[in-house]
Parts: structure tokens; C-alpha cells; sequence
């Protein structure tokens, strides 16, 4: 599907700042910047990507902050009520 489509169908931008334990120094903290078209509420694409985090990779998840915001929205539309044609 491309971006277009995507954002027709509901699809808006969501970044997460992803907090993470360093596996060598579990004191410290790092942070993850991620980011990708999801659906608002539910937020499949993050679901899976955290789900595979927690499976897949050695840093123990903090916290995750995330923002969302669809690109297109009725905000962004407007009718035509006229034409003007020259020549």
C-alpha cells in the first residue's frame, strides 16, 4: 500500500520515544526514536515492533512516550465554489 493510500484509509504519523535499560549498565537509561504510519487508537505497527523489542532484543523497555497525528484530515479540505476560466 503506498503513503497516499495509507493516509486515505486513516493511517497517520506516529513517533515514539522508546526508553530502554543498557543491557551492560541496567542503571542507565537510553533513548529510542521510532517512528512510522499507524492507526490511532489501537497502534498495531508500534504494538508490534515494542512486542518484538521485548522478545528480540537485549535492552529491558523503560517507558514509551508517542505522539500521533493524522497528515490528512478534514482540516485540510476545501470546496471549490467557483471557476474562473481565462482565454
Amino acid at each position: 500500500m503506498s503513503e497516499m493510500e495509507m493516509m486515505l484509509k486513516g493511517y497517520g504519523l506516529t513517533t515514539a520515544q522508546i526508553f530502554y535499560h543498557l543491557p551492560d549498565h541496567p542503571v542507565l537509561l537510553q533513548s529510542y526514536i521510532w517512528q512510522d504510519y499507524d492507526l490511532a487508537p489501537d497502534f498495531p505497527e508500534m504494538k508490534g515492533f515494542l512486542k518484538f523489542w521485548q522478545e528480540k532484543l537485549d535492552g529491558p523497555l523503560h517507558s514509551v512516550r508517542y505522539v500521533h497525528r493524522k497528515l490528512i484530515s478534514a482540516s485540510e479540505w476545501r470546496a471549490v465554489k467557483g471557476e474562473i476560466i481565462l482565454h
